[in-house]
Order: structure tokens, then sequence, then C-alpha cells
């Protein structure tokens, strides 16, 4: 190879220059007692001590250390010496110390695992002692090289049925002996033995238990990791109300006489897991808890196996759309308690064997002795159960709301204050109204109603209502009965732009709720009983949500039910009296709005808690509303829509639109607003109207 020229030597530029006359032998520009390199060179020098050690052990005294097949077979002698050299049980020196022996009030000792599963799975003396055979080799390998003798095969170095029973001293012809290996028996059934090779003879079998028992056996309580991903940590127990401790105290007084299967019925979501966390808290149990398992089943064999390991519960909230296999394989799993939770009913065709089917104790509207564990001295700061009267979340969503209060508070660099705690909750409330309504946000308050005092007085005791229903309804004893939800509905009607969407977002600001505005389209369907169907999917929502439902120009599926002289009549009475009915079940806030309120069937007034009538707006009205749009807009000095209220009767609705008019054309010119602009404006609302224009058309 010919010598690198000049120019292939040069340095590259930005680089340091090269001598070529420098050395290149790597011993003189590497150091090995410098860097990462020398720490791993000496913990490999210590491996190669204890591998030599070890070695040199392991010939000493060995009589098939100089045998060249040496490992594929095992002569008696060689046995002997295994024997000879077998394990000692004491602990090495510098470990802990053992545990203390056992005594004979307790054979099994307060350590020894093994016992315990025994008895917890009620297996016998054979299944426990075919249970360890196959485990020894997992634990102490020195049994591989012995099981491999005693099975004639240096390579079969697992336990067999065959040598499991001759270990045992039972006779390998006893019918009964070899069914403890069968799949329906216990080891098998509870998942702690496997039963390998089914294409060999029956007693030359491989026996192998699984790695997570062993792993449980040893002290190690980490779940399954097929279970990784499907677990849950239970919510911490929350205060609730009487009948909810009444109902805990029971439920665990029957867990503590042993394993229970449990089909809990919510009517919200989390009021399950919820009451559930309490029961178990008072029951002393622990669980392993499955959110939405899905239809992949697959992991349950695991679960149930991770349950009787640790003694624990096994719940399960919110079941897969086809309930049935899961819900059969539960039940069947008799040794362990299972506790279910989920809206919908109980079917008995999902499973042969029905468990307890209870409901869930519902959680009061607020629940502050709740908010209040879960946000500690967080909520000291303000009026904590007049901000979460409104919400009726699960004892795990009130977690989750508190740490998202907290979190928000730390953004905003401030403590936690009662808009923090409603923004958590509203975003805990997650809801599927929108595929059938449009969200809005309330960005208004009662200072932007315009409005007599009557129909005000009314809507605040809207709010009231919706605050205080649970206590009314329920603590007092003041629901009519037959199924009867405690829904809030209120009916708003006036003429167009008399402020009742307005009065809507207002009441629902107050709450600190959501607004959905239904909209009519989604819902009405030309095809018979379908729009029973997507109102039934609203109302379902809206009940397990947190926010208010807005119908407006309600009288459009809320209207008069007719005489019946054709078809088309009669489906349209059986739409009203579904909604009649619904409504008599509904448990959260619906608000109606009409123009025409004599449209609306008496049967839906009857049923209303409030009906707020919204006048038209007199003279005096109309400046604080022309004086209310104008109070963010750049104005003239001289400016006074005091004549404009007086010669324009208009609603509020198009005191706003001439407003935003004359804003536009102020702002088209780059000035302020002025008279001239807010007078045309309210012309343009006339006309728009149909109606004569003062100062035009022989006005």
């Amino acid at each position: 190879m010919s010598a690198p020229t000049e120019d292939a030597t040069a340095a590259a530029p930005g680089t340091p220059a090269h001598d070529p006359s420098e050395s290149c032998d790597p011993s003189e520009s590497y150091d090995p007692h410098d860097g990462p390199a020398h720490a791993l060179l000496a913990h490999l020098a210590g491996l190669r001590e204890r591998v030599t050690a070890l070695v040199e052990h392991r010939a000493s005294g060995d009589p098939t250390a100089e045998d060249p097949l040496r490992g594929l077979y095992l002569s008696d002698d060689a046995v002997r010496h295994l024997l000879r050299t077998w394990p000692s049980a004491e602990a090495p020196e510098g470990a802990d110390a053992a545990p203390p022996h056992a005594s004979a009030d307790d054979p099994a000792g307060p350590g020894d695992r093994l016992a315990l599963l025994a008895g917890r799975a009620g297996l016998t003396e054979l299944d426990t002692a075919v249970l360890l055979i196959a485990l020894a080799p997992d634990v102490d390998r020195t049994f591989e090289p012995l099981y491999g003798y005693l099975n004639d095969d240096v390579s079969r170095r697992r336990a067999t049925v065959g040598l499991a029973l001759d270990l045992c001293g039972v006779p390998a012809h006893l019918a009964a002996a070899r069914g403890r290996f069968h799949a329906s028996a216990p080891l098998r059934a509870l998942g702690l033995l496997e039963v390998e090779e089914p294409e060999r003879p029956f007693l030359t079998r491989s026996l192998r238990v699984p790695d997570r028992l062993a792993g449980h056996l040893l002290g190690d309580d980490t779940p399954d990791a097929a279970l990784l991903g499907r677990l849950h940590p239970m919510p911490d127990p929350l205060p609730a109300g009487a009948d909810a401790e009444d109902f805990t105290r029971r439920l665990a007084a029957r867990l503590h006489d042993g394993p229970l299967t449990v089909y809990l019925r919510e009517q919200r979501e989390g009021d399950g897991l919820a009451a559930l966390a309490s029961v178990l808290r008072a029951a002393g149990l622990d669980a392993l808890c499955c959110s939405g398992p899905g239809d992949d089943l697959s992991f349950l064999p695991d679960l149930l196996r991770e349950a009787r390991l640790g003694g624990r519960a096994v719940v399960v909230s919110g079941l897969p759309g086809q309930p049935g296999p899961l819900v059969r394989a539960l039940t069947a799993a008799t040794d362990v308690t299972v506790l279910l939770t989920d809206p919908r009913p109980y079917d008995p065709h999902w499973a042969p064997h029905d468990p307890v089917v209870l409901d869930a104790p519902g959680r009061r509207a607020g629940g502050a002795a709740a908010w209040r564990a879960a946000l500690g001295p967080d909520a000291d700061g303000f009026d904590l159960a007049t901000a979460v009267a409104p919400y009726r979340l699960g004892g795990d969503r009130i977690q989750r709301a508190a740490h998202a209060a907290r979190a928000l508070a730390a953004f905003d660099g401030g403590p936690v204050t009662a808009g923090h705690v409603r923004l958590a909750a509203r975003r805990q409330s997650a809801s599927g109204l929108e595929s059938h309504a449009r969200r809005i946000r309330p960005a208004v308050d009662w200072r932007d109603l315009v409005l007599p005092e009557a129909p005000l007085t009314q809507l605040r005791e809207l709010a009231l209502r919706a605050r205080h229903r649970d206590r009314v309804l329920g603590d007092w004893r003041l629901s009519a009965g037959g199924g009867r939800g405690r829904g809030v509905l209120g009916l708003f009607a006036g003429e167009s732009g008399t402020g009742k969407t307005l009065s809507a977002e207002v009441v629902a600001a107050d709450l600190g709720l959501d607004l959905y505005v239904v909209q009519l389209s989604s819902i009405v369907d030309k095809y018979v009983g379908e729009t029973e169907k997507n109102l039934e999917r609203i109302f379902t929502e809206a009940d397990r949500t947190d926010a208010v439902l807005l119908f407006d120009e309600a009288d459009a599926v809320f209207g008069k039910r007719s005489e019946v002289k054709d078809s088309h009549d009669r489906y349209a009475n059986m739409e009203s009296a579904y909604l009649l009915q619904r409504l008599e079940s509904f448990d959260g806030i619906a608000l109606l709005t009409t123009n025409l309120r004599a449209n609306i069937d008496e049967a839906f007034t009857r049923r209303l808690d409030l009906v707020v009538d919204f006048p038209f707006p007199d003279t005096g009205q109309r400046l604080a509303l022309w004086r209310h749009g104008l109070s963010h807009v750049p104005s003239a000095d001289d400016i006074d829509p005091a004549p404009l209220a007086r010669d324009f009767e208009l609603a509020g609705g198009s005191i706003r639109s001439a407003v935003v008019t004359a804003a536009y054309l102020a702002a088209g010119r780059g000035d302020h607003v002025t008279a001239g602009d807010l007078l045309e404006g309210a012309r343009r609302e006339y006309r728009k109207a149909g109606r004569l224009v003062p100062g035009e058309g022989g006005w």
C-alpha cells in the first residue's frame, strides 16, 4: 500500500492538525485505568474470580469431573455425590435471620405462603405435595439433575406425573390420584399447575408451575406481567350519606363470611366504584381493580390466579358490550370474591349462576364532605359546599377533579379557588351529548340579564332548586314517588329576543355547568320510532352528565296532542306520550324555550318545576338594554340612546343586533359609535321585521 500524500494527510477544516510523525500505537493513546471501560473491566475481573472458584468447588470430589460424557448422563456415583453436597437450608453468613419455626398452634408459620394458598384454594394434602414437587426445580436447581436421574432421562429435568406420584408414595394406577392432574382438578383449574407435553404417555408428562406462582411463594407481590395495563388503583373511600354507610356496613359484614359474587348497578358513573371502595375498606380486603375490560378475556385466568395468590377480591367496573362471557367466567370462580359494577340492569341470561344483585347507593349532589376530604386544606379558601353543589361525581372522579383543580391553581400561581374546582369538575363530567347537542361554555352572569324582578326571582329559584334537590326530594322525602327522578325542569316562554336563551346560559353559569342546546334537526326523524330513540339517547346521556340541557323552540317536540284521525296523529301522540314518561324519570336539569306557550301540552306544563314568562321590554328596560349593549363599545361622548328606547319597540336580541350593526359601521370608518350609527342599526332591525320605520314611509 502506498504512503499517503501530503494532501491526504491534511487536516479537515475546523479540526486540529495531526502530526504524521506521531505514533499510532493504541497502547500509547488509550489508558486502561481511566474512564468507564476500567470500571467495567474491574467488574469482569471479579466475575472471573467467582466463576473460577465455583468450577474448582464443583470439580473437587466429583467422580464425573474427568468423564468426557459429563452432563449427558448421571451415574450412581454422581447422584450420591449430589446428595452428599446437598445445599444447607441455613441462611448464609451476613443474611437476615430465618423466620421462626412454626409453632404447634400455627403449623404453617406466619410466612408460609404455600400453606396459606392451600387453605384458600382448598387444596388437599396430595395437591400441596404435588405443587411443591413441581415447584422445586424453579427454586433450587440441585433438583434438576436428580429429577433427570429419577426420570431415567437426564434431559428431562422437571418432575413428571409419574415421578410426583412416586415421591408422594401413591400408586400410579389409582384413578383418584391420577384425577388430581386432570384439567378440571383444582391445581389446573385454578391456574396453579401446568401439565405439559400432552402427546406423551400420561405418567411421563412434565409438570410446571407458572413463574408468577413461584415468585409469589418466594415473597414477590408484583402482579403478573400479563395484567400490565389492565389493573387500576381503587379510589380512596370518601365520606357518604347515611344510606351509603348502611349499605357499606351490611355488604362488608357479608364479605367477612366468605367469597361472594356481587353485581352492583350504578345510576351514575363512578357511584359503584366509590361504594365498593368503602365496602372493601370496611371489610379489610385488598382488591384488583379492572376498568373497561373489553371483549378480549384472555387475561381472566391470570387475574383470578393473582387474586387467589394474595387472597384479594376482583373488582370489574364498566362491563363490555357483550358481558355474558365475562360474567360467566367470574361467577364460576366461587373461591374468589368478585364485585361487578355497571349501569345496565343485570340480565339472568349472562350466566347460569346469578350473583347477588344490588343497587349502588347514589351520591348526593354536591357531596361537600367527599370534596373536602379530597381537597384537604385547599378547600378552606372559599365556600366549598356552594361551589360543588350541582355536581354528582363518583368518588374516583372527585379525587381526579381535586388533583386537576390543584394543577390549575399551580398553573395560575395561586391558591385553589371555586373557579378551579368547577372547571375541574366539568372536565370530569365527559359527555356524549355533543353528537346531538351544541355545547356552550357560559361566559355570562346575572349582570348580563336585564329583566323585571319577577322573572329574575324565578330564575334564581331555578338555580336554587338545582343545588338543593337532593336534600328536599331525598332527605326530606318530598319526591312524588312512582319512579320519578330528581330532575329540575323549567319552561321559558316569551317572544323572540326577550332573553330566554341568554337566561338559560346565565343559570348554567351560576351552577358552574356547561349548557347543551339540543339540535332538533339531529333528533327529529321521519321514520316511526326513531325520534324517540334519539331523545332517549339524549336523556340517558344527560342523566349521567352534570350539564344543563336546553330544548330551544320546544313546541316542535313538546306540542299538544291531537285527536287521532289517521296514523300520523297516532304516531305523533306516541312521541308525546314517550316524552311525558321520560320527563318523569329524568334526573338532570332541562330547560325548554318557546315563543308560543299555548302550543305546549298541558301535561308537560304540569311536570315542570317553573314556568318563567319573559315579557316584552318596556321603555325603561329598553333603555337599560341599549346602555348594557354599549358598555364595552367606544362611543361618542354625546351619545344618548333614550330616544331610540322611546321610539323603537325592540326586544333585547334586536337591540343587541342594532348595536352590532352600529359597531361595524364605526369600525369601518375607524371612529367611535355615534347616535347616527345607532339609529341606522335600529332602522335595520325594523326593516328585517317588516315594520314601518319611524321617519320613513310616511311615518
